[in-house]
Parts: C-alpha cells; structure tokens; sequence
C-alpha cells in the first residue's frame, strides 16, 4: 500500500503537476491521521473491556468476601446478645434470691464468660491499585473506609476481652469452679455454634463436673461480682451497637455491589 502510494507520488511530480501533488499529499496525511485515530479508537475500546471485565470479576470477588464477612459478623452479633441476655439473667438472681437454681446460674455464668472477635476478609484494593478499576464513586469510597471501620469494631471487642482475661475470669476463679462452668458451656455448645470453620474438626472435651463445693450464693451475694457483671454487659452492649452500625455498612455496600454486577 504504501509503495502504491509512492508511485502516485512520483507520477504526479514527473507529469509536473503540482497542484495535484499537494492535494493529494494532503488527503494522504489525513487518510494516515484518519488511520491512526481508528488504531487509537480501537485500542481505547479493547482496554475499555478489558478493564471492564476485570472490574466485573472485582466485583465480583468483593460480594462473595462482604457475604462471608456479613455471616460472620451475624453470628458475633448473636453471640454477644446471648451474653447479654444471661447477664441480664444473672442480676435477677443477685436481686431475687428465690428465684436461684444452680443448673441456670451455671448455664448463665458460662454464657457470660466467652468473647468473639470479628475477622473479615479485608480486600485493601486502595494498596493493589484495583480500586481504580471501579467506576461507583459512592462505593469506591464506602470501599476506602472500610479498614478504618473495621479498627472501631475491633477496639470494642479487646475492649472485653482483655477485662474479661484480667479480671472477671480471675474473679469467678477465686469464688467459683471454673470446671463445672466449662463443662456446661461445653454441654451447651455455647461457642461451638458461632464457629466460622468446620464444626465436624472441633473436638469437644468432657472434662466433667467440679468436685469441689460450689457456692453460688457466695458469689451472686459478693459486691464486686454485680460490678464484674455490669462490665460484662455494658461492653458488650457497646460491642453489639458497634457491630450493627458496620453491618449496616456491609449491607449497603453489598447493596451496591449487587447493582454495579447486575447492570
């Protein structure tokens, strides 16, 4: 082709007909300049859908980890409502000693001992250079805040969990069995429910009833018990109010990935 064009060239310039040369030399830059505009066009649009293609499977990533971390977060959430509830249980039994029986104090004292800790799958796209990819602006930006929010949940958590470690299990080691309370929570399935991983490899140990005598009035009617037990419940009170603003988060931000996949 190009050759061809050369010789139109050199034919008009031998025929001394310069007029011409010059018109047709311009329409032959315009047809190049055509040319490589088309070249550009096409390979704008090949990137285009590469790009989109790749934002897709983005996407569609990031909606099967926010399922995941929505579950796990859902089972936290009930988890720490139970140790609320059985907290709650507890102070009747410290106001209304009539009401008292062993087998519930018991069920009730191991529910409030646990403490669950959230671990989602976090996608740092701002780090890989992904986040480019997506063209939402309102969840690319739900997306950039998502590390920082996950940080306020979690100070809640080992908030409890490290008064929980340093105080209140030390407490209920001075004045109670701790054996009896395990053996329980173990009969209960109190965590064994809320575990993310295969509940077929959890091994369960029965190590059986205290043999030691287990006052439990003693230590509904100790002072600093009833103080140990609103921490427990005002933390984790904390913990679940915490835990529904992200959920609310998850959603929408599920809410937007679920419009972006289905365009």
């Amino acid at each position: 082709m190009i050759k061809f064009f050369r010789q139109i060239r050199q034919n008009l310039i031998m025929e001394n007909k310069t007029s011409k040369y010059f018109k047709y030399a311009i329409g032959e830059i315009i047809l190049v300049v055509i040319g490589i505009l088309i070249a550009l066009q096409i390979n704008n649009w090949n990137e285009n859908r590469k790009q989109s293609k790749q934002e897709r499977a983005i996407l569609s990533q990031l909606r099967f980890e926010f399922i995941s971390n929505l579950n796990q977060l859902n089972q936290k959430i009930s988890s720490k409502k139970e140790t609320v509830k059985s907290a709650l249980q507890l102070f009747k039994y410290i106001d209304f000693e009539e009401f008292r029986n062993k087998d519930s104090i018991d069920y009730h004292l191991a529910r409030t001992i646990p403490f669950t800790t959230f671990d989602p799958i976090v996608n740092d796209l701002a780090v890989s250079g992904e986040l480019r990819l997506i063209k939402n602006d309102s969840l690319k930006q739900k997306l950039t805040y998502w590390t920082s929010e996950i940080a306020d949940n979690r100070e809640d958590e080992i908030t409890w969990k490290d008064y929980r470690e340093n105080k209140y299990v030390p407490f209920l080691i001075k004045h109670y069995q701790l054996r009896t309370i395990r053996s329980i929570a173990d009969k209960a399935n109190v965590l064994g429910k809320y575990l993310i991983e295969d509940k077929k490899n959890t091994k369960s140990y029965k190590i059986g009833k205290s043999k030691y005598i287990e006052d439990y009035n003693s230590l509904l009617n100790q002072p600093d018990y009833e103080d140990h037990l609103e921490r427990c419940l005002t933390m984790n009170m904390h913990s679940i109010n915490q835990s529904l603003i992200l959920r609310k988060k998850i959603v929408e931000i599920l809410d937007l990935l679920n419009s972006e996949i289905n365009k």
